[in-house]
């Protein structure tokens, strides 16, 4: 008789358990977690893990690495006699000069014995574009930009298939 009873009393809490489980249900309702944020979790957690990766692999994986020496390229320079010409007045009331020292860079050495002969067609292209300049024409660095430009492609010119890489001021005077 005592199997009975605990057999009774086994339905009786079986019947009771789901009440119990209704009540409580019904008390605490189950909550599911929104799709929307289950995937703003994920993205949130692939970032931040993406970003930890990302500073570990910048901060800490690469030696440090010595930067090779890089060979400076030598370049000859080539030395102009002084040019002084009159500029072109423009009807102004007294003539103004100017005095121009200036160097020519030359990729290599070996092209000074090329140019070297050159030299009076090149002083010659010099003073004829220079004795046409105003003096508002040098105004500024933007005239000197301009004027050395137009110098190192008239020596181009005149000491074609050779090269200048630059024309050089060494000392400019309007006076």
């Amino acid at each position: 008789m005592a199997a009975k009873a605990k057999q009774a009393e086994a339905e009786k809490d079986a019947d009771q358990a789901p009440e119990a489980e209704g009540e409580a249900s019904a008390a605490k309702p189950k909550r599911k977690l929104p799709l929307k944020l289950i995937a703003i979790a994920g993205a949130a957690l692939l970032v931040l893990g993406g970003g930890g990766a990302g500073a570990y692999f910048y901060f800490g994986g690469h030696k440090e690495e010595k930067p090779e020496p890089v060979a400076a390229k030598s370049a000859t320079f080539v030395d102009m006699p002084d040019v002084l010409v009159n500029l072109a007045s423009g009807g102004a009331d007294h003539a103004q000069y100017l005095k121009v020292k200036i160097v020519l860079e030359v990729p290599d050495a070996a092209a000074v014995p090329q140019i070297q002969p050159l030299m009076p067609r090149v002083m010659d292209a010099f003073q004829t574009y220079l004795r046409e300049l105003r003096p508002t024409d040098l105004d500024g660095s933007a005239g000197l930009y301009r004027l050395k430009e137009e110098l190192t492609r008239r020596v181009n010119a005149a000491i074609a298939p050779n090269r200048v890489t630059a024309v050089l001021f060494k000392e400019i005077v309007v006076q």
